[in-house]
């Protein structure tokens, strides 16, 4: 075997739908870019969009900038679970493995890999019951580890997701880096402010951050929304590139 790559991988996961993960993604692309390191994003199954529509691919990068890497494995336009819109489309389903070799191979060249799931942890990739939470097993294949980063929701009825999703991920083995908060409410309530304590409890992982609500400029410049954005990231996830690297 030629020699086993060098970069981290990280699985950007969540709790649920429309939480926050690509904005999460985004904003650590745009951390990482600002230390000179070299990124790329792999998104195994995006679904929802037709093939001339942007995509959370294109989100990162209007978000972060050109300068990563942007890998995108299938895509089905109905806006379903990978494994179902799959089905129904007649395209070939996303495997697990095959998210795992595009990941091994852009750690050859990169320094971080972020790949960014659809939906929840346990969704469906193919009828095999494949996930992304079975992505890090199919790395070991490649000589390659990787750790998880869990998106979650702020308010009322978030620890019990988050608490599963957590033990999912150790039951599997994979290592869970820390939680953020995908959307943090500009006026949060009582059980939002008790979650930064509980979350980390129920998760048995650190929370890294907490990304403000309405967090992804437009409107400005590209140039101007993206020194937003990455002035934001800061903010809210100042630390996760030690956590990522130590």
């Amino acid at each position: 075997m030629s020699t086993p790559p060098t970069g981290r991988i990280l699985l950007v996961t969540g709790t649920g739908t429309e939480i926050g993960k690509t904005v999460v993604t985004a904003a650590v692309t745009a951390l990482a870019l600002a230390e000179g390191l070299r990124v790329a994003v792999v998104k195994p199954a995006q679904t929802g969009v037709t093939a001339d529509e942007p995509g959370d691919a294109e989100e990162v990068r209007r978000l972060a900038g050109d300068e990563p890497t942007f890998v995108e494995l299938a895509r089905y336009p109905e806006p379903l679970a990978p494994a179902t819109a799959a089905a129904r489309s007649g395209l070939p389903p996303v495997t697990p493995g095959q998210a795992a070799a595009a990941a091994a191979e852009l750690a050859r060249t990169h320094d971080l890999v972020l790949v960014e799931g659809a939906g929840g942890l346990l969704v469906r990739f193919d009828a095999d019951g494949g996930t992304l939470a079975d992505v890090p097993a199919a790395l070991r294949e490649f000589d390659q580890e990787a750790a998880a980063l869990l998106v979650t929701e702020a308010g009322l009825g978030t620890l019990n997701s988050t608490a599963l999703s957590a033990e999912a991920l150790r039951a599997r083995g994979v290592r869970l880096l820390g939680l953020v908060i995908g959307s943090w409410p500009q006026a949060p309530g009582l059980a939002a402010r008790c979650n930064l304590a509980d979350l980390p409890l129920v998760a048995g992982a650190p929370l890294l951050g907490a990304i403000p609500a309405g967090a992804a400029p437009g409107g400005g410049s590209p140039e101007a929304d993206r020194a937003a954005f990455l002035s934001t990231a800061r903010s809210a996830l100042g630390q996760i590139l030690v956590k990522i690297f130590e």
